[in-house]
């Protein structure tokens, strides 16, 4: 039996009804947030992330539930004003192969900058995306991105 729920995504509110558990991913692509990817359906892999409140959160084993209440930022929402900083940065460094787990990367990657600004550090940086599964091997080139995306911030 479905049950109704009422999110915040991107300045937006969702309301419709949903079955029990159904995870806040299916319903952010439902309601045309396609940039958020599943990859793993177990929070292990980081295509799926989204901002919760502000922090980065696994949106594919994240019950609808769970979010009601709270702020959601997906990659559309995160871009409304026009490239943040890293996106910009990562076409700059040519750091996106295939793209599936780019949207993931730069949602937790957006918020370390915002976090850290210049004082970010590339040990940080590495233990962020440890998270994410990127089987092109474009790592490097995201580090560096991320790092320079960091620099230009106060």
């Amino acid at each position: 039996m479905e049950e109704p729920y009422s999110l915040e995504v991107d300045n937006q509110t969702l309301a419709g009804t949903a079955e029990p558990g159904t995870a806040l991913l299916w319903l952010l692509r439902e309601h045309g947030r396609t940039g958020t990817r599943f990859g793993c359906g177990a929070g292990l892999c980081g295509a799926c992330t989204v901002w919760i409140d502000g922090t980065p959160a696994h949106s594919c084993d994240t019950p609808i539930w769970s979010a009601q209440g709270r702020t959601v930022t997906t990659v559309e929402g995160l871009t409304a004003a026009g490239p943040h900083p890293v996106q910009r940065a990562l076409i700059e460094h040519q750091a996106g192969q295939c793209g599936y787990c780019l949207t993931g990367i730069v949602m937790r990657a957006a918020a370390l900058v915002d976090e850290y600004g210049s004082s970010l550090q590339e040990n940080q940086v590495r233990e962020a995306l440890e998270g994410h599964l990127c089987r092109c091997g474009a790592h490097p080139r995201m580090i560096a991105a991320i790092l320079q995306a960091a620099s230009e911030r106060p």
